[in-house]
């Protein structure tokens, strides 16, 4: 049972990220989860100091706060200073985990705080933390939690798909036609924010960047339709998290770094194999 239920908690981190990370890989802005996954380390700092607790609400109240100043301080650096996105992207999470840093080494010497967790997450412990869900039926208290996320991000990209297909392909078009860009900007960093701070906790920083932008790339190089793209890359990521965590059970190993390397190995024949099978497509056509 406890592997159902890591498998099932690193399936949903990989669902809620493939859902987001589709929508940046199609944007060219994948790497943005990368500086929300780093940039929460100040607000969890900030909010265990307050708090003098690590609870997951104040953690996870914390983190978010950082992940939305992460956000906004991109868009303000590539508006208003003119940065290309990737320089901002880099001054920013940069800037934000430096802080975090700083403030645990001058003022956490004795804090109950795990930067390494924050990078690595503590999947394999999930299991601790049962709660009872509709009646006997137990599940892991950040399952749950992933499991909400789950439901109000499918939801949302159900309600918002055609403002963020529209802004995703053509945003010049959207511009022209009066859709609010920004709003549909706002609203899949928001969905973006709130995948990546719920999810490090459970997986950290390393593999939830590998689910952002690993089965959104593969589905990406297997189909060509973006509705086909959404829930293949769903799928790619379950499989991957299932082989990933039998992998590192099975080579004694952790579940974070093994999960993502099936991700980096999946990629790589999935490319080798569209790569060939052009190839033969462009030989057959001429």
């Amino acid at each position: 049972m406890n592997d159902f239920y890591i498998i099932l908690t690193a399936s949903l981190v990989a669902i809620n990220c493939a859902l987001m990370g589709s929508f940046l890989v199609m944007r060219k802005m994948v790497m943005i989860g990368d500086a929300i996954s780093h940039a929460v380390l100040p607000g969890i700092f900030i909010a265990y100091y307050i708090s003098g607790s690590t609870a997951s609400l104040p953690i996870l109240i914390g983190a978010a706060f950082s992940g939305i100043l992460a956000t906004l301080l991109i868009e303000w650096f590539t508006k208003k200073a003119r940065l290309q996105s990737d320089a901002a992207i880099g001054v920013s999470y940069t800037l934000l985990f430096a802080i975090g840093i700083v403030l645990i080494s001058k003022f956490g010497a004795n804090a109950d705080l795990d930067q390494q967790c924050v990078l690595y997450g503590e999947i394999e412990y999930v299991i601790l933390w049962l709660k009872p869900v509709f009646g006997a039926f137990m599940l892991p208290q950040q399952t749950i939690i992933l499991l909400a996320v789950c439901i109000l991000l499918v939801v949302a990209v159900i309600i918002g798909y055609k403002g963020l297909f529209i802004t995703t392909f053509d945003p010049n078009f959207a511009l022209s036609t009066g859709i609010a860009v920004g709003f549909w900007h706002y609203f899949l960093m928001s969905g973006v924010s709130l995948t990546t701070v719920v999810s490090f906790e459970s997986v950290g920083a390393i593999l939830v960047i590998a689910f952002l932008s690993g089965p959104p790339a593969i589905a990406y190089l297997l189909t060509e339709d973006f509705k086909k793209m959404l829930l293949l890359a769903c799928i790619v990521g379950i499989f991957c998290s299932a082989t990933g965590y039998y992998a590192a059970k099975w080579l004694d190993v952790s579940i974070a770094g093994s999960i993502s390397t099936v991700i980096g190995i999946a990629f790589t024949l999935v490319f080798i194999f569209t790569s060939v099978i052009k190839r033969k497509a462009v030989v057959i056509s001429t």
